[in-house]
C-alpha cells in the first residue's frame, strides 16, 4: 500500500502544473492531490479478498458521491463499481476448488452506487447483472438502481427488467423482487413519459395476478391505472 502510494504521490506531482494551467479556479492543489489519493486507496480496497475492505470501498464512494465529489457516470468510479458488482458471478477467483469471491453484499451495494453514479455505462452494468446474478437481493437492487437512472431507449431496460420477473414468476416469485420491479419500471415511466414496451404490461400485469402478497400486487394494479394515464 505505501509503495502504491508513493507511486501516485509522484505521478500527481508530475501532472499537476498542466491540469492547474487549465483548473485555476476550480480545484486546489491540495484538493487535487486528497482526491487523487482517494480513489487510489479505495481502488486498493476493492481488489483484495477481504469483503470488509471490499465494503469500505463502497461505503466511501458513497461518501463521495454525497459529498459531490463525484459527477454523473463518472468512468473512474464506474470502473470500481463495475468490478465489485461482479464479485464471484462475471469474475470468479477460485482457491483449491473453492470459489472464493462470491460477496452478494458488496455486489448488491456496488449496484446501489451504480444507480446514484447514474449514466449510460452504469446503466449497461446494471443490466448485466440484472441478467446474470443469482441472487434475488442483487438483482432486486440492480433492477431498482435502472430505474433511478431512468434510461430506457429502445425499451431496453423496460425488457431486461420484465423478463427477469417474468423468469422468476414462473420458477418461483420473488416478493422484494417483484416489488423493486414495479417501483423501477414506474420511475421509468415518469423518466419516459410512460411505457410502449407489451413486455412490461406483460410483467405488471402477471404480478397482478401472480402468487404473490397482497400489498405486492396492489402496487401491480396501481401501477397499470398509472400507465393508463400517459
Amino acid at each position: 500500500m505505501k509503495n502504491i502510494l508513493t507511486a501516485v504521490i509522484i505521478l500527481l506531482i508530475a501532472a499537476a502544473p498542466a491540469v492547474f494551467a487549465q483548473n485555476d479556479d476550480e480545484i486546489t492543489v491540495e484538493e487535487f492531490y486528497l482526491q487523487n489519493i482517494e480513489m487510489a486507496i479505495i481502488k486498493e480496497q476493492a481488489s483484495t479478498l477481504d469483503r470488509d475492505s471490499k465494503l469500505l470501498a463502497l461505503k466511501n464512494i458513497e461518501q463521495m458521491i454525497d459529498d459531490g465529489k463525484v459527477t454523473s457516470g463518472d468512468p473512474e468510479v464506474h470502473y470500481i463499481l463495475d468490478y465489485l458488482a461482479q464479485e464471484g458471478i462475471g469474475r470468479e477467483i477460485s482457491e483449491s476448488g473453492r470459489l472464493v469471491n462470491n460477496m452478494p453484499i458488496v455486489r448488491k451495494e456496488a449496484c446501489a452506487l451504480l444507480g446514484e453514479l447514474g449514466g449510460e455505462d452504469a446503466k449497461n452494468t446494471l443490466i448485466d447483472i440484472t441478467l446474470k446474478d443469482n441472487e434475488p437481493m442483487v438483482i432486486s437492487e440492480a433492477v431498482y438502481a435502472l430505474g433511478k437512472i431512468g434510461i430506457n431507449k429502445n425499451n431496453q431496460v423496460s425488457q431486461a427488467i420484465s423478463s427477469i420477473v417474468l423468469t422468476q414468476n414462473a420458477l418461483g416469485p420473488d416478493d422484494n423482487l417483484a416489488y423493486s420491479s414495479l417501483l423501477a419500471l414506474e420511475k421509468l415511466a415518469a423518466a419516459n413519459d410512460g411505457l410502449s414496451d407489451p413486455l412490461a404490461f406483460q410483467a405488471i400485469i402477471a404480478i397482478a395476478q401472480g402468487s404473490y402478497i397482497r400489498p405486492v400486487k396492489m402496487k401491480a394494479n396501481e401501477l397499470l391505472n398509472k400507465l393508463r394515464k400517459y
